[in-house]
């Protein structure tokens, strides 16, 4: 025995060294065999290995949580987002035209509604919001075996919580990456809010479909009431839109939505937030949705409005109030004439949509109809929509004429005509020989409008159009006298103003001040215009003509008695546009209508349904108005006595003096030289002189 009594050393014969034995002679295993040690039972590591795992893997997940986190922060995303500032736009009287966004914060508070709207949405989508921590590993679990049993994904996981997190804070995009940071949003969420806190910011901020975000645009949206006032079954509808608005809007698709609400009726039922009883009744009775089939057309001006709210103070990142120019009486009567004269005439005549703008001296607009229909069709035809004017484009090749030495008095020849490749012709086809530029206006006459502008210089009229105020992009050639180059019915309507006003080209503009929630002025209109851009003859001269286009011509559906008015009609070619834009001392109006897809009408003319529809609106806005002349003083000048001293050189010094540039030093040599001392002799050289020029033109 060894010293320790665990047995012999013996020396090997390598070494002589001894080696402990570990066992005695008696006990070593024979046969060959080695020992076999006890180890634990299989279940036993099992168990170790999964601790080990867990907790491997919870140090893991708590690495990468602290990684999210500090991300997240980084990005500045641990706050809660105010809501997008919202707007009130007022019209002129102080009456509240409409309200976007959210002026006033979120729109209800959980209290103000019925205990089962929230309960609705919890029972759908987050039964247990009120027992987990922001994750719901139970929930999860559960949708896990939901989701296997039926071999693809028929149940979510994710909290109310999480799902507000998402709504706040990230973009929708499937990946893990931001999975994580929903979870650790939600955490943060959990921690920062209480239950009621995140469940009121959850029904006022997810999306419901049809625009509307928050529960409660969503039930004026669906129902036309406040969220405060709907039912059961109309609270069921709105739970059961959450999880694809798309598939179970109330509008769109009825039946998924009622099927969706029942189930959301049902799973109330079995959370216990309502009786058997009660859900029998809500089911027995769904609800149906109730749309708001009309939405008055100042919408469109709305949008109008909110499109230059950045122009106009730059980033909106408060509430404002904006207040307009829009008369809301002006705007009811506009748009009834569009809407009903389009519905009632629409069909027969192949008219699909109409437009109007009405503008105030100054260029306010006073009232704005984009099409006959908001609620189906949002696209602003008055604005946007750039279209032929034909015809009533007119008026800025006489303009440039006047400006080049001629009068309303002077005489053209309407003729069959041919420049270069085109052949302009007149309605009907009928020519009338020899006729004064006021009653080729008044008639519309093609030819003669054609050759002006060959005449002026198609260039000229561009200048005279944008001098005015039409701001499209034309094109100089020989059929922009016809209207072939395309605009929008505001540049005409405010292109016609300064014959209305005296001469002053106007800017039609809407917003007159715009004002933050606390009361501060940030922004208010200055400025009195454009200035003069047609002198007080030309205006007279103008307005001569286009008078006589309702008095006589293509426009007398527009006369309004004991007012002066005056116009131009407009058809493009083929009938696809037909418009009427005039005007009174008081106000203009333009007016165009057509289709969206550019088809033709059934020869719809401007003097036809948009001069009805023009007086529909011009009449009633303006009775009770006195009687006023159109302003300009080209009457008064053509009438005066040629026997008044100085009188016939006066008159024959302002039309000529208009003459092209080129005839100005011979017309100055002929004023030197002019001598004779009788009224008839004077109207002898005039006369002669007159038929020179018209002969070197």
């Amino acid at each position: 025995m060894g010293i320790f009594g665990l047995g012999s050393h013996k020396r090997t014969r390598a070494e002589g060294r001894a080696e402990p034995q570990l066992f005695s002679d008696r006990r070593r295993p024979t046969g060959g065999h080695k020992l076999q040690r006890r180890r634990k039972p299989l279940f036993f590591r099992f168990v170790a290995w999964g601790v080990m795992l867990c907790l491997w893997g919870l140090i893991a997940l708590a690495g990468l949580t602290v990684y999210v986190w500090f991300s997240l922060d980084q990005q500045g995303l641990f706050r809660v987002p105010e809501r997008e500032p919202g707007m009130i736009l007022m019209a002129s009287n102080g009456e509240v035209i409409a309200e976007r966004g959210t002026f006033f914060g979120d729109e209800i508070r959980l209290d103000e509604v019925p205990p089962y709207v929230p309960q609705a949405v919890m029972a759908i989508e987050d039964r247990r919001f009120y027992r987990h921590f922001g994750v719901d590993p139970v929930g999860l679990a559960r949708a896990a075996v939901s989701n296997f049993r039926a071999g693809h994904v028929v149940e979510g996981g994710s909290t109310i919580t999480q799902q507000l997190a998402k709504n706040l804070f990230l973009k929708p995009e499937r990946t893990m990456q931001r999975k994580l940071q929903e979870v650790v949003l939600a955490l943060w969420l959990e921690a920062k809010y209480t239950k009621d806190d995140i469940l009121q910011l959850y029904l006022n901020r997810v999306y419901y479909g049809a625009g509307a975000i928050g529960i409660e645009k969503a039930a004026q949206k669906y129902f036309r009431k406040s969220a405060r006032d709907v039912t059961l079954g109309e609270a069921a509808i709105l739970a059961g839109v959450l999880k694809a608005p798309a598939t179970y809007n109330p509008i769109n698709h009825p039946k998924a939505a009622r099927a969706r609400a029942a189930d959301v009726i049902r799973d109330m039922a079995g959370a216990g937030f309502i009786t058997p009883t009660e859900a029998d009744e809500a089911l027995n009775r769904p609800a149906t949705a109730k749309p708001v089939e009309y939405i008055s057309a100042s919408h469109y001006l709305v949008d109008w409005v909110a499109e230059q709210i950045p122009d106009l103070i730059g980033k909106l990142d408060q509430s404002i109030i904006v207040e307009t120019t829009l008369d809301q009486n002006l705007q009811r009567i506009a748009e009834k004439a569009v809407r009903q004269r389009v519905i009632k005439e629409g069909s027969k005549l192949n008219v699909s949509q109409g437009a109007a703008v009405v503008l105030d001296m100054r260029g306010a607009v006073l009232a704005m109809v984009g099409g006959k229909s908001y609620i189906r069709s949002q696209f602003n035809r008055a604005v946007k929509a750039r279209r032929q004017p034909g015809s009533s484009f007119k008026p800025f090749v006489y303009l440039t004429a006047l400006d080049q030495g001629m009068t309303p008095d002077s005489i053209a020849v309407d003729e069959p005509v041919r420049i270069g490749d085109w052949e302009p012709e007149n309605y009907k086809r009928k020519y009338l020989g020899r006729v004064s530029l006021k009653k080729a206006m008044a008639l519309s006459l093609n030819t003669v409008a054609a050759k002006l502008a060959v005449e002026v210089g198609p260039a000229n009229v561009i200048t005279t159009a944008h001098r005015l105020g039409i701001n499209s992009e034309l094109v100089p050639n020989a059929s922009i006298a016809l209207g072939t180059s395309e605009v929008t019915l505001l540049e005409m309507t405010s292109a016609f103003a300064p014959f209305a006003n005296g001469g002053a080209a106007v800017a039609p503009f809407v917003v007159t001040r715009i004002i933050s929630r606390d009361g501060k002025i940030i922004y208010e209109r200055h400025g009195g215009g454009l200035g003069r851009v047609v002198d007080t003859w030309q205006v007279g001269a103008m307005n001569t003509m286009l008078r006589e286009v309702v008095r006589s011509g293509t426009g007398k559906r527009a006369q309004i008695e004991g007012q002066d008015v005056a116009g131009k009609t407009g058809t493009s070619q083929d009938y696809r546009d037909a418009w009427f834009l005039g005007y009174s001392p008081y106000l203009v109006c333009g007016v165009w209508v057509g289709n969206d897809n550019n088809s033709p009408t059934s020869k719809v003319t401007g003097g036809g349904l948009p001069a009805s529809i023009w007086k529909d609106i011009m009449a009633p806005a303006h009775a009770g108005l006195d009687y006023s002349p159109l302003p300009g003083d080209y009457q008064t000048v053509a009438h005066r006595s040629v026997d008044q001293d100085g009188g016939l050189f006066g008159i024959f010094r302002d039309m000529l003096g208009r003459a092209r540039e080129r005839n100005a030093d011979e017309l100055d040599q002929f004023f030197d030289d002019f001598e004779d001392p009788t009224p008839r002799q004077r109207r002898q050289r005039i006369s002669e002189e007159l038929r020179k020029q018209r002969e070197r033109r």
